[in-house]
């Protein structure tokens, strides 16, 4: 039975815990800090980006419950995926699989910091950016994580809009706004998930066949997979530049932006062309270029205020 899994792993390993407390390094597990400072960094991003001010306190706190947010949104997920995660060997360790926190902990942890982070953030920015979060917690623990994930190859297609918001949050939550630049900022991380996952999901696909997620390569095969990861990078690497046509970003970004798209293109065509282990180097490249990419555009627009 390929596309069903045995809890029993999980509830085994629950017992060996021995009935112990979780520790606050396990609820910080639960949080995904590896993603929510991809979240941290980009919401900065955003707020660096957009016009206007912000009080730095009010800022700094706007920040921490962004990040509080996306990481309730982690929480929920591995309340939700602990069945599947307690057999692929890459998340077998993570806290609710392994016992260190039980279920019913998860949930409430991560039902308590969404509702709390999506309501102070509403009092410490506007409504506009606290609902942009209830989007993207919900995006991500509902529409993902419980509807798309095994239901659908195209579930990181239509999942990583959740991923993609966090720059427009920070973006609203200076000006209160929805705009052009904002959605452009979102399409960058949006046109950037499916290559990233689905250049992971290459090389890990046998995990993925173990708990039965349609991911593309299994469903549609890895020739189709390459092809698709070439066709989002066609679209994301003009979308990556396009802050500087579009005049919120200047020279310095519009170079670090075209010679980061430029490495991202030739790694795709590579992983298109079944090149040995392009998909690997592409996976690690894309961290790069999206790390790059936003900090290009945060570092420009930092010395651009520092020097006017």
């Amino acid at each position: 039975m390929s596309d069903t899994v045995d809890i029993t792993k999980q509830t085994a390993r629950s017992s060996a815990y021995g009935g112990q407390e979780a520790e606050a390094r396990d609820f910080f597990a639960l949080l995904k800090p590896r993603v929510m400072s991809l979240v941290v960094f980009t919401a900065f991003v955003g707020m660096i980006a957009a016009p206007g001010t912000m009080h730095p306190v009010l800022a700094l706190a706007a920040i921490t419950l962004i990040a509080i947010g996306a990481g309730a949104s982690g929480a929920l997920n591995m309340w939700y995926d602990a069945d599947i995660d307690a057999v692929m060997e890459r998340t077998a360790s993570r806290p609710v699989p392994s016992g260190k926190v039980t279920a019913g902990d998860a949930l409430g942890f991560g039902l308590t910091l969404s509702v709390a982070s999506v309501v102070l953030l509403g009092l410490v920015a506007n409504v506009t950016s606290a609902a942009l979060l209830a989007l993207t917690i919900f995006f991500y623990a509902v529409v993902y994580t419980m509807w798309l994930k095994r239901r659908t190859p195209q579930n990181i297609v239509i999942g990583g809009a959740a991923g993609a918001f966090p720059p427009m949050i920070g973006w609203a939550a200076v000006t209160d706004s929805v705009t052009i630049e904002s959605i452009v900022l979102f399409g960058i991380i949006f046109l950037w998930t499916p290559p990233h996952f689905w250049a992971l999901s290459l090389f890990i696909k046998k995990d993925y066949a173990k708990v039965g997620v349609p991911m593309l390569p299994l469903v549609a095969g890895v020739t189709e997979t390459r092809k698709q990861i070439l066709l989002y990078t066609l679209l994301m690497v003009p979308c990556g530049i396009a802050p500087y046509f579009m005049g919120f970003a200047g020279p310095f970004y519009g170079i670090v932006s075209s010679a980061l798209g430029a490495g991202f293109m030739y790694l795709a065509v590579n992983v298109w062309r079944g090149v040995e282990k392009a998909d690997r180097k592409l996976f690690v490249f894309s961290i790069f270029y999206l790390f790059s990419v936003f900090a290009a555009l945060a570092g420009e627009r930092i010395t651009l205020g520092w020097l006017s």
